[in-house]
């Protein structure tokens, strides 16, 4: 053995003496089957080839399949028109924001596709973040409220960012207005609430349940405690009033005082975004820290994103969406499915973690890309399914979707 494959193994052994034995955690998480692989496809849109985990290697691709588990809900991503959208930003622009927006990453596309969203959002301002993950997590620790106050199945970025911001918080029952105002006045009675920051929290369209938060009663419920409410529209943006989300729909823009999301399911490019009052965007530039400290989105996802926004305000892709949930949804459930939610997120609910795994690969058998969503993701009990259908998917997609499921519920006896 040479010296240098001799000094690597015992540089390696020691760093495993230290505490970091990767191995064995990648096989305790194997052991309780939550040991993940990157599923590589093509292409994005409504069909694609996959492939196996190549790990480091070139992708082997299987034949074309039928995916059923993206977030592209209005069939944007591969849209040739944010295509050049964004190479006509990058020719202009650049490809890259080069630094910060606070030092020189603070360009037209930016500018541009902030004042789109403030319409859209019908706010005094918006600004854009490098990903929603980072709009949340940097909004969250600038406000550094004194109480969070977050719904029990919110997203993970919300979650990591109520952790960051040092902030006490009260999880309250999924979706239950009474249950957030029986938490805010507890904490009334507790503590001495007086001078205190209290923000509400919550995800409009849940993505593992496909349903909706009763925004209004939540605006009641945090105004009545002198509250701010903040919202994450990630799974709405572009799918309501003129490419608005839940807020719009429900009339809400004068109520909510933080409009958060993604740029990068609906609007089919990438990035995030917050919508609100003209100090909220002044507060969060100078003191969000993903934001001071990231390189300014990348103008030509800008680009695209404000050519995504004006599709989606502008054309039919949303009654195209909607017509594709409803004939999926009521098709499923003539099977005998349980079918959750009342949005374009579609959760089969199949219950055992083993039958939910087994329906999974019949339906890749089929030629169907919808994975299995087992337990800690959802709780026990009610594995499922989860099933997105896009505006680019077509009737016969449709048809090949339930003829797959009828299939496989036959042979598993699922139904």
């Amino acid at each position: 053995m040479s010296f240098e494959s001799r000094h690597t193994d015992d540089a390696r052994e020691a760093r495993v003496e230290r505490g970091f034995d990767l191995d064995a955690r990648l096989a305790s998480r194997e052991a309780v089957d939550l040991r993940r692989d990157l599923a590589p496809v093509d292409r994005v849109g409504p069909r694609a080839r996959t492939a196996p985990d190549p790990k480091g290697q070139p992708a082997e691709w299987t034949e074309e399949r039928l995916v059923l588990a993206s977030n592209d809900y209005l069939g944007l991503a591969g849209d040739p028109r944010l295509a050049e959208a964004a190479a006509k930003t990058a020719r202009e622009v650049g490809a890259g924001a080069g630094a910060s927006r606070l030092v020189v990453g603070d360009t037209p596309a930016h500018r541009a596709l902030e004042r789109d969203l403030a319409a859209t959002k019908r706010t005094e301002r918006a600004l854009v973040f490098s990903s929603g993950y980072a709009a949340n997590v940097g909004t969250i620790t600038a406000l550094d409220p004194d109480a969070v106050f977050s719904d029990e199945l919110n997203h993970a970025s919300i979650i990591d960012g109520c952790r960051l911001s040092g902030a006490d918080v009260e999880i309250y029952d999924h979706c239950d207005p009474d249950a957030l105002r029986a938490a805010m006045r507890e904490r009334a009675r507790e503590v001495d609430a007086s001078g205190e920051s209290w923000l509400v929290v919550t995800d409009t369209v849940f993505s593992m349940d496909g349903d909706v938060a009763p925004l209004a009663a939540v605006c009641d419920a945090a105004e009545d405690f002198g509250a701010w409410t903040m919202v994450d529209e990630a799974h709405a943006t572009g799918l309501y009033v003129d490419g608005g989300g839940i807020v719009q729909r429900e009339g809400l823009s004068e109520r909510v005082d933080v409009q958060l999301g993604t740029l990068s399911k609906a609007l089919g490019a990438q990035g995030g975004y917050v919508a609100g009052s003209e100090p909220l965007v002044e507060h969060l530039l100078n003191t969000a820290r993903a934001f001071v400290f990231s390189t300014g989105l990348a103008p030509p996802a800008a680009g695209a994103a404000r050519e995504a926004l004006r599709i989606a305000r502008a054309d039919r892709r949303r009654d195209r969406l909607w017509d594709i949930v409803e004939r999926t949804r009521e098709g499923l459930e003539a099977l005998g499915y349980e079918v959750l939610g009342e949005t374009q997120i579609l959760p089969v609910v199949v219950g055992d973690r083993a039958d939910a795994v087994a329906l999974a690969d019949r339906l890749h058998e089929a030629g169907l890309v919808a994975p299995a969503i087992r337990p800690p993701t959802v709780p026990e009990g009610t594995s499922r399914i989860r099933l997105a259908p896009t505006a680019a998917h077509t009737r016969a997609d449709v048809d090949r979707c339930l003829a797959a499921f009828e299939a496989a519920g036959t042979e598993l006896d699922l139904r």
